[in-house]
C-alpha cells in the first residue's frame, strides 16, 4: 500500500531525485564525449580524443618538473621490426599493435604483461608494406585490429581471447616486379621489398557501435632495396598497366563483424574529375590537359585500378556526425599513362556520414598526382580563429610542406601555411635525365601525426627535407618485346634532415623550427604542461617548450624512436610512453621495447 506524503515530506526526495538525474545524465554524458581532453586521464583513442589533436591536458610533467623525468618501466616485446604503435590505455591498462599484427595488455602502472594475443598470417598472402600497425581501438570491452593480411579481428580485452575474425578485402590486385624493367636499369637486379597488394596499417577508430578502419596498399608501388642500410627509402616505381585497386574505408559491427557500409575511395563514375590545371588555391601543375582527354578515350575502366589507400585514422565531429579521412596517391603510382584525369578521390581529405558513410565533401590537394604526395598525416579538429571570429576546421599538414586548414562544414580551403620545409621544382614533371625536386615522396610530412593546441592557434608538425629524384624511363617496343615505361622515385646524395615546427595556424607563419640530424618520422605529443615530446631515428626521445622550441629533456633508446607518444595518468601519477622499433625504410635501427617515464 503507497502512502501519500506531503510536499514537505516531497522536497528532500525530490533533490535526491534531482542529484540522482544529474548524475546519470552526467555519467551518459560521459558515455558519448568519453574521449574529450578535458578531464582525461586515460588515453583512450588514438589521437588521444576524436579531434586527434593529441594534446594531453596534465600538467604534472611541466616545464618545471620535466627534468625529474626518468624511464619508470620498460617492456621488451620481442618482435623486432619497424613499430609505429601509439598505446591505447584505458583504465590503467595499456593495450599495444605490435609489428605482425600481435597485440600486448599490460598493467599500465608497472609494464607487467596481462595477456598477449598472437596473430597467424595467412600463408599465402603477399604483404604489401611491411609489419608496422599504427595501433589498435578499444572499446565495448574488446581490443579491435586491422592486419597486414587485410583482416579486421576483434579481441576480449580483458582476456586477449579472439571474438571474431572477418576477411575486410581479397587480394585481387596484380603486383609490380623487377622483371618488368628495363635491363639496362640498375633496379631490374635489386630485390623487391614491397609492392602494390592490399593490407591495414591504419588505427582502427569505434564510433556509435561501429569500428571503422581503412585498406592500404592499393597504390603502393615497386619498392626496391635501399641502396646502403641508413638510406631513407630505396627506389619506388611506378609501372605503367593495371596494378592497384580502389581503396576503401569502412564501417563493422562492434559485435560480430558485419559490414555497415563501406565507401570507395576511388567512384566508378566521375573519377576523372575536371582535369584541374593547378592546385584549388593556384598552383601550377604542369599538366597536359589535351593529351589526357585524348587518352581517356582508352581508359575508361582506369577506376578499377585505381588506387587511393587509406593510412589515416580518422578524426570526428560528434556533432554532426562526420570523419575526416586521407587518402593515398592514385595507381599506378607515380605513373600517369593509363590513367588520365584528376583520378578523384585520391590525394584528398574526405569527410563522410558516420552512420551511412556517404561523401559529404572532397577536398583534393592534389589532381592528378604523380609525385606520391598522399594525404598521410591524420586530419585534426579545432576551432580556427581567423580575423577574431571562430570556424569550426580540420587541418592537415601535407606531403606537400603546407598544413592545409579546411572548413568542416564545405571542405573550403581556408588557409595554407607558409612552408615548413623547403621546397624547389614542386610539381615538375620526371625526366629521362631525372628531374630533382624536394619535398617528394617522403615529404613533407609523412604519416607522423601532429600535434595541435587550440587554445594558442598552435600545430606542432614533424617534418622531413629529402631530395628526390624523378626518372622517366621508356623503351621502345622490339620484336617480340613490349614497350617499357616506368618512372622512378630515388633519394639523392643531398643533405636530408629533419625539422620541428610550430606553426601559428591564425597567420599561417611558423612560430618556431628546430632542425634534427634525420628527416623525422613518428609524430607528436602536446600537453598542458608545456612540452612536446618528440622521437628520433637515432634513438633520442625529446622534450621541448611548446611555446619557445628549447629542448627541455632528452633520452636515449636502443632503437630509433619512430612512433608517437602519448600521456596517462594512474593513481595520481602522469606518465609519457612512447615505444621504439624503428623505421626499415629510413634505415633507422629496429628495436622491440616500450618506454614509460615518469618523476622520480
Amino acid at each position: 500500500m503507497y502512502k501519500r506524503l506531503s510536499v514537505k515530506q516531497l522536497k528532500p526526495v525530490v533533490s535526491v531525485l534531482l542529484i540522482a538525474t544529474t548524475v546519470l545524465v552526467s555519467a551518459c554524458s560521459g558515455l558519448e564525449n568519453q574521449h574529450s581532453s578535458s578531464t582525461q586521464k586515460d588515453w583512450p583513442i588514438h589521437g588521444g580524443d576524436y579531434t586527434n589533436q593529441r594534446l594531453s591536458p596534465l600538467t604534472q610533467i611541466n616545464t618545471q618538473t620535466v627534468n625529474m623525468l626518468s624511464l619508470a618501466w620498460s617492456f621488451k616485446t620481442g618482435v623486432s621490426a619497424s613499430f609505429q604503435a601509439t598505446p591505447i590505455v584505458q583504465g590503467g591498462i595499456m593495450y599495444v599493435a605490435l609489428p605482425f599484427n600481435h597485440v600486448a595488455a599490460l598493467d599500465a602502472k608497472t609494464g607487467k604483461q596481462i595477456w598477449r594475443y598472437e596473430h597467424t598470417r595467412k600463408a599465402d598472402w603477399k604483404m604489401c608494406c611491411g609489419p608496422a600497425n599504427r595501433g589498435v581501438a578499444v572499446s565495448d570491452g574488446k581490443v579491435f585490429i586491422g592486419t597486414v593480411d587485410a583482416r579486421l579481428i576483434a579481441l576480449d580485452a580483458k582476456s586477449g581471447r579472439k571474438l571474431w575474425d572477418i576477411d575486410v578485402a581479397e587480394d585481387t590486385a596484380l603486383t609490380e616486379n623487377t622483371g618488368l624493367l628495363s635491363k639496362a636499369d640498375a633496379k631490374s637486379k635489386k630485390e623487391m621489398y614491397g609492392g602494390t597488394g592490399i593490407g591495414i596499417a591504419m588505427a582502427p577508430v569505434v564510433y556509435h557501435g561501429k569500428v571503422i578502419v581503412g585498406v592500404t596498399g592499393v597504390g603502393y608501388g615497386l619498392h626496391i632495396d635501399q641502396p646502403r642500410i641508413d638510406a631513407p627509402l630505396g627506389a619506388v616505381v611506378g609501372v605503367s598497366g593495371q596494378y592497384g585497386r580502389p581503396g576503401f574505408l569502412a564501417a563493422y559491427d562492434v559485435d560480430n563483424g558485419e559490414k555497415v557500409w563501406q565507401f570507395d575511395t576511388i567512384p566508378s563514375q566521375g573519377w576523372e574529375g575536371k582535369f584541374a590545371e593547378t592546385t584549388s588555391d593556384g598552383v601550377s601543375l604542369n599538366r597536359d590537359i589535351a593529351a589526357e582527354k585524348e587518352n581517356l578515350k582508352t581508359h575508361q575502366d582506369a577506376w578499377k585500378f585505381g588506387g587511393g589507400s587509406a593510412w589515416t585514422t580518422p578524426a570526428i565531429d560528434t556533432k554532426t556526425n562526420t570523419l575526416f579521412f586521407g587518402t593515398g596517391n592514385p595507381s599506378p603510382q607515380m605513373n600517369d599513362v593509363s590513367r588520365p584525369g584528376d583520378n578523384l578521390y585520391t590525394v584528398s581529405l574526405v569527410a563522410l556520414n558516420t552512420e551511412t558513410g556517404k561523401i559529404k565533401w572532397h577536398y583534393q590537394q592534389v589532381p592528378h598526382d604523380i609525385w606520391g604526395y598522399d594525404v598521410a598525416s591524420p586530419p585534426v579538429l579545432f576551432d580556427y580563429v581567423k580575423n577574431g571570429k571562430k570556424i569550426a576546421a580540420v587541418g592537415q599538414a601535407g606531403k606537400t610542406g603546407w598544413y592545409y586548414v579546411n572548413d568542416r562544414q564545405t571542405g573550403a580551403l581556408l588557409s595554407k601555411s607558409e612552408a615548413f620545409v623547403p621546397q624547389h621544382n614542386m610539381f615538375t614533371k620526371p625526366t629521362k635525365e631525372g628531374t630533382v625536386l624536394y619535398p617528394g615522396i617522403l615529404g613533407g610530412s609523412n604519416w607522423s601525426p601532429s600535434a595541435l593546441d587550440e587554445s594558442s592557434q598552435t600545430s606542432y608538425v614533424a617534418g622531413i627535407h629529402a631530395p628526390i629524384k624523378y626518372t622517366l624511363v621508356e623503351e621502345p617496343a622490339k620484336g617480340n618485346l613490349p614497350a617499357i615505361q616506368y618512372v622512378s622515385s630515388e633519394p639523392t646524395n643531398d643533405a636530408r634532415w629533419g625539422v620541428l615546427s610550430a606553426i601559428n595556424l591564425s597567420t599561417g607563419k611558423m612560430r618556431w623550427q628546430v632542425k634534427t640530424e634525420q628527416p623525422l618520422m613518428g609524430g607528436l605529443l602536446v600537453t598542458r604542461g608545456g612540452l612536446v615530446f618528440m622521437g628520433e631515428g637515432n634513438g633520442y626521445f625529446k622534450a621541448y617548450n611548446s611555446q619557445t622550441g628549447q629542448r627541455v629533456w632528452q633520452s636515449k633508446a636502443t632503437a630509433g624512436v619512430n612512433a608517437p607518444p602519448i600521456s596517462y595518468e594512474v593513481d595520481g601519477v602522469q606518465y609519457v610512453a612512447v615505444v621504439a622499433g624503428g623505421n626499415a625504410i629510413f634505415g633507422f635501427p629496429a628495436g622491440d621495447e616500450i618506454l614509460v617515464y615518469a618523476l622520480h
